[in-house]
């Protein structure tokens, strides 16, 4: 009798065949829907459908993938946790930021990321957004209570308690801590642009602010979030600005980890990533919150605890051109006639 050393292996049997079918199967479904709930096919798609072919489509002046990292996640003396949202301060030329908690204020900040100033604020609630609107002028959100409050930031730094702020609510689908995350003002359109983190995304437009501060009450609200529904291959948003120059909305995705730019009509034009895997970052920047960019053009990140980032356009990267038949009207146009018919048409 012939003595084997090891075991002969044996054809596999049909239910092992099936067995082994039915778990590739389940690992590609359970591919295909976190692909989904991550947005992961449609940030392919967009890639290769626009993001790789810029002069086939309508280029963004900002062209994100063309900004490279100039401060790569620097902490901030002086403030140790709850960086929230950042601002540029044009007629100073500094950046303002909000610290959520423990205790709740406004800091301003060097283009390199130093800490200037603190602005305690007293009497406010869940405040995670901020914008500047000129003039010493900042709007502030809160996110659990859904609203807007709007002041004067003293000249000298001091404590600054709720009762001198002036405030209107968007009450809409009130969730917790997934409220209003980010806001940002356009001075030449007097419109507040505000994000609502998530369950649902969503992003208003609110027109008249100023004027309705100023003593001609006069607010318009407009839900566009059609916009993001359809566009943002994101799964919450964090913070929002927007871009003066262009006229386009700069989103932030805390946790996709992305900054996008949307064009003046909601379409998607550019994005990059914040995740070390994907980008000049040493590593994933933690928990991105605030985004804005300054006159030079440079871009600007916070991130939760205390980091500081910054952005340049490098060199050799396209550039925006308006399409052909627009040239020659638009160019006889100033910026501000350029935003006004954007706007109004």
């Amino acid at each position: 009798m012939q003595i084997h050393p090891y075991p002969v292996p044996r054809p596999a049997t049909g239910s092992g065949r099936h067995y082994r079918l039915f778990g590739l199967l389940a690992l590609l479904l359970i591919g295909l829907g976190v692909s989904i709930a991550l947005h992961w096919n449609e940030r392919l798609y967009f890639h290769l459908t626009h993001q790789w072919n810029v002069s086939a489509h309508d280029p963004a002046l900002r062209w994100l993938p063309g900004y490279g990292v100039a401060i790569d996640a620097r902490p901030i003396e002086g403030i140790s946790r709850n960086l929230s949202a950042i601002t540029y301060d044009s007629d100073l030329d500094r950046l303002l930021g909000v610290i959520n908690g423990g205790p709740t204020e406004i800091v301003a900040l060097s283009k390199r990321g130093e800490l200037l100033e603190r602005y305690p604020l007293e009497g406010f609630g869940d405040i995670e957004g901020l914008t500047y609107m000129g003039g010493g002028r900042v709007a502030v959100s809160d996110e659990r209570a859904q609203r807007i409050s709007i002041f004067q930031l003293p000249t000298l730094a001091r404590s600054i308690n709720v009762s001198e702020a002036r405030f209107f609510s968007l009450g809409i689908g009130l969730n917790g801590n997934k409220g209003f995350e980010g806001v940002t003002y356009d001075a030449v359109g007097d419109r507040l642009f505000i994000v609502k983190e998530r369950d649902p995304r969503q992003l208003y437009e609110v027109r008249g602010v100023a004027a309705s501060l100023d003593g001609q009450l006069q607010l318009a609200v407009h839900d566009r979030s059609d916009w993001i529904a359809s566009q943002v291959f994101a799964t919450d948003l964090s913070d929002i600005h927007f871009d003066a120059e262009t006229g386009h909305l700069i989103l932030l995705s805390d946790e996709s980890r992305l900054v996008m730019e949307l064009g003046a009509d909601g379409r998607m034009l550019s994005y990059r990533s914040l995740n070390g895997l994907f980008s000049d970052l040493g590593r994933s920047a933690p928990q991105p919150e605030g985004v804005t960019l300054d006159n030079d053009g440079t871009l600007y990140v916070v991130s939760e605890p205390n980091l500081f980032y910054s952005f340049r356009r490098e060199e050799g990267q396209p550039e925006y051109h308006e399409p052909e038949e627009q040239q020659d009207e638009i160019t006889k146009l100033s910026m501000t006639e350029k935003r006004h018919r954007m706007i109004h048409g």
